[in-house]
């Protein structure tokens, strides 16, 4: 089975931050399993950085912690995410946790206090209106 996943989490430092969020337990799975991983990350696709100015979504929109809408490319990035999912027939994804993109369960409240709030990223609400089966890698 193709899984598209947070390339952060293969350990590709595309993190906002410069490093990655690598995740032994879905390398792990992944190899037992004899799935095949499709890399990506929204943001850079969208055009951002890295190392980027930190952002999250507060009503609707996404911005940097120095106030600038980041929005567009949040939203260009994912829509050509979704391409590679849909291009690559990945059948699962398995996204980065309380990301403005990937968050599949919660998401920082935009105020930049590290308060989460119920809600999902970018891209993960994208796969999701698209029919995707979106999980975080504690749910494998």
């Amino acid at each position: 089975m193709k899984v598209l996943v947070s390339a952060c989490l293969l350990g590709e430092n595309c993190k906002y931050s410069g490093g990655n969020n690598l995740c032994p337990e879905l390398l792990d799975w992944l190899k037992r399993g004899g799935h095949e991983a499709v890399p990506v990350c929204p943001e850079t696709l969208g055009g951002l950085p890295t190392p980027r100015t930190p952002a999250e979504i507060a009503d609707g929109v996404v911005r940097t912690r120095d106030g600038r809408n980041v929005d567009g490319a949040f939203r260009r990035g994912a829509e050509l995410a979704l391409e590679i999912a849909r291009r690559e027939g990945a059948e699962l994804a398995v996204l980065q946790p309380r990301s403005p993109s990937c968050g599949v369960r919660e998401v920082y409240d935009g105020t930049f206090s590290g308060r989460r709030v119920p809600g999902m990223g970018i891209f993960a609400g994208l796969l999701k209106e698209n029919g995707f089966r979106v999980l975080e890698p504690e749910e494998l």
